[in-house]
């Protein structure tokens, strides 16, 4: 009896290791998966202007349907702080998500030392990426021009006009059409954009069809600024996204697209809750048109951020008024205030979707969205 209860516990002991070195070499190779970050063919970067997380929180009060911003899994934080100063205006705070460098205020592509520095859009030609930009604003303005410009001045917008001629940027929607036609020195840009083989409206953003033939579409629609959308604006930001997600992949080439919602960033400036709110849900619907396509893709890195916050904008109970003139907070009401009509310091939330969408977890400075991104694509690799 002893010596089969001890061939027992001997064949039982070898069965357990069995299973035991089994199932670690089993974990070791999942775990080994599960680490290795795939690489996204195409990435779109959404960046709302002046959006902090109470902008953000309003969507999920004021919007009657479930916000967009649910969908994300991956969320983190970014300290956005210029290289001098505490608080960023949106030059230096583009510049850091485009070149990745920490800059002074107004500064757009350039370095600390006012030296030009390659920006993402260069970088992506460069491997052969299609690239796009779209925005509420002039092309030419703050955000979008950080991604092609090279000034040491926001304020230049006849000079960062000129650095679109660079011909990096495969497709565009804004407004800006006056730093094109109505320049100090007489240049029409739009008809040397032509020769460069845009093909340029300035009426309508049009359909895939009137542009699938051309090598590069630009969209030049209004003399400035692009309405707000209480004027009218509508679809705009999704709409043209679409198409330039249509016409930049149209040859199964890869992409890089960045879209601004301008406009939040102009609400808050004018400590005009309305207005942010309306251009806030319109970003929001802009999200969820492009997490669908991702979704559907399923090789598109999606990435939603802010380059800061403005007006100190504050979601809060609401306040009343007594019959006797009294006032107090209704708790049952969401109300709306601001601390500043300029910008604050809080950190900005940071939303990522697919591939490598995980390696945007965390809290870091704003220059490291562009860090991640080319790390992530291989478009830091040299050829």
């Amino acid at each position: 009896m002893s010596t089969n209860h001890n061939n027992y516990n001997v064949m039982n002991y070898k069965n357990i290791s069995a299973v035991f070195i089994a199932f670690t070499l089993f974990s070791c190779s999942t775990t080994k998966k599960t680490t290795q970050s795939p690489k996204p063919k195409n990435v779109i970067l959404l960046i709302s202007d002046g959006t902090g997380l109470s902008q953000i929180s309003s969507a999920f009060f004021f919007k009657d349907s479930k916000p967009n911003y649910t969908r994300f899994k991956n969320i983190g934080l970014i300290k956005t702080s210029s290289a001098g100063q505490e608080i960023t205006d949106s030059a230096a705070g583009a510049t850091a998500f485009s070149c990745g460098v920490k800059t002074f205020n107004s500064a757009i592509g350039v370095a600390n030392d006012s030296t030009a520095v390659q920006t993402i859009v260069e970088l992506a030609s460069s491997k052969n990426v299609k690239t796009g930009l779209i925005a509420s604003s002039a092309i030419t303005h703050a955000t979008p021009g950080s991604f092609f410009g090279h000034q040491i001045n926001r304020g230049m917008g006849d000079e960062i006009a000129v650095d679109l001629l660079g011909g990096k940027v495969d497709f565009f929607a804004a407004g800006g059409l006056k730093y094109f036609t109505k320049r100090k020195d007489k240049r029409n840009l739009v008809t040397e954009l032509t020769a460069l083989n845009y093909k340029i409206d300035t009426t309508a953003l049009g359909n895939f069809a009137q542009i699938k033939s051309s090598q590069k579409a630009g969209f030049l629609l209004a003399k400035d600024q692009l309405p707000k959308m209480s004027q009218g604006r509508g679809d705009f930001l999704s709409n043209a996204t679409e198409l330039g997600i249509q016409f930049l992949s149209k040859d199964n080439a890869p992409f890089f697209i960045m879209t601004e919602g301008s406009q939040i960033d102009w609400g808050g400036h004018d400590n005009d809750a309305p207005y942010l709110i309306a251009e806030l849900l319109d970003f929001d619907n802009l999200i969820g048109k492009v997490l669908d396509y991702a979704e559907k893709e399923g090789n598109t890195l999606v990435v939603v951020t802010s380059d800061h916050e403005t007006g100190g904008f504050t979601l809060s109970a609401k306040r009343k008024k007594k019959a006797d003139g009294t006032e107090y907070d209704d708790y049952s009401k969401v109300g709306t205030s601001f601390s500043t009509g300029g910008h604050s310091a809080t950190l900005i939330p940071v939303f990522a979707f697919g591939p490598g969408s995980e390696e945007f977890n965390g809290i870091y400075e704003n220059n490291e969205i562009f860090s991640k991104i080319v790390k992530l694509t291989g478009w830091d690799t040299k050829k």
